[in-house]
């Protein structure tokens, strides 16, 4: 039996759109051309709104379980902590996770497979996408397995496959950007010293700057930083040669190397994220420097905000036009996050006499005073979370009551745990305050679930407006929010995407 979607890489990206997809009822076959999940930490930074996607579908717990709580952040300029900030202060309030976990990636995926295989799906191994077609009603895909090359049809196909992604090369598309002056190592070794202490640590010196972050329970953390220019142009760089600048900078001890490698950084987003049938996701559509930890999260984001819409178009729950606002929604954000870890990188990195300034001058200055102040601690919480990521151009998103637009994720409120019904991944209205009877009425009759929470001075905090209908995507973003309770607005909504929800569909099947 042909499956629905074909998704090419079984990273985190291509797992997590694989599980949000069978949990939605689509049959998907997932192969990858590795022998087995990875051996290495390779990313580790798993933020809160990835951590809520993982809520709905029942994952957050073994995530969490498995990682290490990154609450705090402290800066060493010349070996002295000169800030230190809470991230629980910072997030409190915001997200049901006001923390950053450190998670190794190769854990991360094993977890990840656990659940998609109970969800009746296993990734296909040495297995290898080398030709691609789209006919008359799908795709049609080549697959190498190391015996005679499979012909698989499918609906559609989604490229998760990541920098190098053949997928990406089969369709034609362009990868524009450029390659960093700088090569960056990165390391997982047990260390002691100052810097050690527990949460991240960014630790600014002359000529060099260090993140310290912790990765396993076992005692392990994450170096990153520059590896020296004397080093720059060998064709092996090893631990040895970045040892001194990690003595220095952070100040560390280093016991045992248990992982290292060192390469040059790329900053690139894909000229389009859709060709017909066929999509990219991850780095196979934007690639960027490490720093805040967004590279994984953007993918799983790219992941979640696809799986719900292919699916919805799939089983007949929306149109087709719902597939064209993943690329506008999902490239904008790239190509955004591409510019500001740019920006932040160079200005981070550089060993220019204007690099030192920066480093030891203004961020020494700038970052303690920045830290004490509650606003610019929220907002940073906002932005390296990804709970701040909106889209109110897209076509989806119409409305505002309050501060809430459409487009935005919604708030959470901590006092009701306004989050827990996300988990139907599903359409859904909220109301914090009175539920006009007409649109309890409404509301039944297109089968869409209305949910009603009392007003308070949370709801008020978080932007939320009394008694406005909030109408809520099945990724937790709102799609329409309207202060009047416009009914024939409602409906125009729905109509012109096409939108039925599971819950009706469901009802009106033949049993």
């Amino acid at each position: 039996m042909s499956p629905e979607v074909l998704i090419i890489g079984a990273g985190p990206t291509g797992l997590a759109l694989a599980l949000w997809l069978a949990r939605l009822g689509v049959s998907v076959r997932i192969i990858d051309k590795s022998a087995g999940p990875g051996e290495t930490s390779r990313a580790i930074a798993v933020q809160a709104r990835t951590l809520e996607y993982y809520r709905q579908v029942g994952l957050a717990e073994d995530v969490f379980a498995g990682g290490l709580k990154v609450e705090r952040i402290t800066v060493r300029a010349r070996g002295r902590a000169i800030a230190e900030a809470r991230l629980g202060d910072m997030g409190a309030g915001l997200s049901p996770f006001p923390f950053v976990l450190s998670f190794p990636q190769d854990e991360h995926e094993r977890v990840l497979i656990a659940h998609l295989e109970r969800a009746g799906v296993r990734v296909e191994r040495k297995t290898e996408l080398v030709a691609l077609a789209e006919t008359a009603t799908g795709v049609r895909a080549t697959l190498e397995t190391g015996r005679t090359p499979e012909v698989v049809e499918a609906a559609y196909v989604c490229g998760c496959d990541g920098a190098s992604s053949t997928t990406r090369r089969l369709l034609g598309i362009e990868f524009p950007g450029g390659t960093y002056a700088q090569v960056f190592f990165v390391a997982d070794a047990n260390v002691s010293g100052p810097a050690a202490d527990g949460g991240l640590q960014m630790c600014l010196g002359a000529r060099d700057f260090c993140l310290v972050i912790p990765v396993r329970s076992t005692g392990s953390f994450r170096l990153i930083g520059l590896v020296p220019p004397a080093f720059e142009g060998q064709e092996t760089i090893r631990f040895e040669d970045v040892a001194p600048a990690v003595a220095r900078t952070p100040g560390l001890t280093v016991q045992t190397v248990n992982w290292f490698s060192a390469y040059r950084l790329h900053h690139r987003v894909a000229e389009r994220f859709r060709t017909g049938r066929a999509f990219l996701l991850g780095d196979a559509g934007h690639i960027h420097s490490p720093a805040g930890g967004q590279g994984m999260n953007t993918g799983i984001g790219d992941a979640i905000n696809l799986a719900w819409k292919l699916a919805a178009v799939l089983q007949g729950r929306g149109a087709g036009v719902l597939l064209d606002t993943y690329e506008s929604e999902r490239i904008t954000f790239a190509r955004t996050l591409v510019e500001s870890t740019d920006r932040l990188f160079q200005a981070i990195a550089s060993r220019s006499p204007f690099g030192t300034v920066w480093r030891l001058g203004v961020l020494a200055l700038v970052i303690p005073w920045a830290l004490r102040i509650h606003f610019v601690r929220r907002q940073m919480f906002r932005l390296v979370s990804q709970i701040r990521i909106e889209y109110r151009s897209s076509p989806l998103s119409a409305g505002s009551a309050g501060r809430v637009h459409g487009g935005d994720r919604l708030p959470w409120v901590e006092t009701f745990d306004n989050f827990a019904p996300l988990a139907s991944l599903d359409w859904q209205v909220h109301v914090y305050g009175r539920t006009d009877a007409a649109l309890r009425a409404a509301a039944g009759q297109r089968g869409i679930p209305i949910h009603d929470f009392h007003w308070n001075a949370r709801a008020e905090a978080a932007g939320l407006a009394p008694d406005a209908f909030y109408l809520v995507r099945p990724d937790g973003h709102v799609g329409l929010a309207d202060a009047a309770e416009d009914l024939a607005r409602l409906d125009g909504y729905l109509a012109r995407f096409a939108i039925v929800p599971r819950a009706l569909q469901r009802h009106q099947s033949p049993a």
